[in-house]
């Protein structure tokens, strides 16, 4: 059975062409990068190329680039390097709906006696800037949010956040994994003082990301160690990573026209389709200020959960916007904050496509799952009895 991956923004497949430039540094150029030998040397050249790559696709210089080891590492990096910078100030603004990397630090943060404050969204998943206005104070540190959300697609305006940020004298951080490669990014116009991305987001491999610091933006490592990065990450470079990185974000930068016509024109069909033939069926978060290889959809009466493992019975692989914890099935943070109601949010499926998805895959999604959710909807104990309060959880059948 033929794989049908419908599930890039939890990761990507490797890209042949990154594979192949690899491969060298995992066999026959494995010498140490911060040698002072010429066999060291060679691979140390190929390690400023992948940061050259890298800043090329992001529009900054290459000394501003940091390899790191993912995304979590670019974010925590980034939030510390902030509040070591000013240990005066204790006030941290983020939002509702950050990738765990964020929301997770932000909260450890709040138990050393850090005060986090926490946007909320509208419907749509979009900020209120007001509100982000008036949540600045002169002990804020750090303000951190996403470019794009990583369940909805929702883009967030960061351009407007910036101006925001710099007008009080607050760092902004935003967390970039799920951006980048897919819209184009500049940061000689985006005043962004730290901005993470992931390298197995963009068909690199896993263990491998980058952290963008803003020439002079105040930073102080996270990890202490050697010299490595100018002194900002110690450790040994994972130098076949990097290599494969660089040259990941090569390939992005010139796909992302790709991005946004062929592929936006496969999500759209993908979801337009499965629209009009599943009734009680819902886009969550704005359709147009959005990443053009995301699709939030929630089929009301039936669980993510079912739907996922129906899918992967013709080899279709998404995820879902729910999880089964403690015996009681509850929706993602994201489609909460977004007030989504419940009978939609624990049907949700993410659908994220990529550059290497095709028109046939999206022929068989459209054929499979109007009948599966037929099916679900006829065991649902939610059908049988009727609508129910936007609040009501139902029982855990997973």
């Amino acid at each position: 059975m033929q794989e049908i991956y419908l599930d890039n923004n939890a990761t990507t497949r490797v890209d042949p062409a990154v594979l192949d430039e690899m491969m060298p540094f995992l066999t026959t150029l494995y010498g140490n990068p911060s040698s002072m030998h010429s066999f060291g040397g060679q691979v140390g050249r190929h390690m400023r190329l992948a940061r050259e790559r890298a800043a090329q696709c992001l529009g900054c210089t290459p000394e501003e680039i940091v390899f790191t080891a993912c995304g979590t590492e670019s974010d925590n990096t980034a939030i510390n390097a902030a509040l070591m910078a000013a240990p005066e100030k204790r006030h941290i603004v983020t939002t509702k709906v950050e990738h765990p990397a964020v929301l997770s630090y932000c909260k450890h943060l709040e138990s050393r006696g850090f005060e986090v404050e926490f946007l909320s969204v509208d419907k749509e998943g979009h900020l209120d800037l007001d509100e982000l206005r008036v949540s600045l104070r002169d002990d804020t540190a750090v303000v951190s949010v996403m470019y794009a959300n990583n369940e909805t697609g929702v883009i967030f305006p960061i351009p407007e956040i910036a101006d925001i940020c710099r007008e009080r004298g607050v760092l902004l951080h935003t967390d970039a994994v799920q951006a980048v490669g897919k819209i184009p990014l500049d940061m000689k116009t985006l005043p962004v003082d730290f901005l993470a991305l992931s390298g197995h987001k963009l068909h690199a491999p896993k263990g491998v990301g980058a952290l963008y610091v803003r020439r002079g933006a105040p930073f102080r490592p996270f990890l202490i160690g050697g010299h490595q990065e100018r002194g900002r990450r110690a450790g040994t470079e994972n130098t076949a990573s990097v290599v494969a990185l660089g040259k990941a974000m090569e390939l992005a930068a010139q796909g992302v026209g790709d991005e946004n016509t062929r592929v936006r024109a496969l999500r759209d069909r993908l979801e337009n389709g499965l629209l009009s033939a599943i009734p009680e069926s819902r886009v969550n978060g704005a359709r147009d200020e959005r990443l053009p290889n995301t699709s939030n959809i929630s089929f009301k009466y039936v669980e993510g959960e079912a739907i996922l493992l129906m899918l992967d019975q013709f080899g279709i692989c998404a995820s879902s916007g729910s999880a089964c914890t403690s015996g009681s099935l509850e929706p993602s943070h994201v489609l909460r904050a977004m007030g989504v109601p419940f009978t939609f949010a624990h049907g949700s499926i993410r659908f994220s496509l990529s550059r290497f998805t095709t028109e046939a895959e999206i022929d068989t999604v459209l054929r499979e799952l109007p009948p599966i959710i037929e099916r679900l909807r006829v065991l649902s104990p939610f059908k049988a009895e009727g609508p129910e309060p936007l609040d009501a959880k139902p029982p855990c059948t997973c």
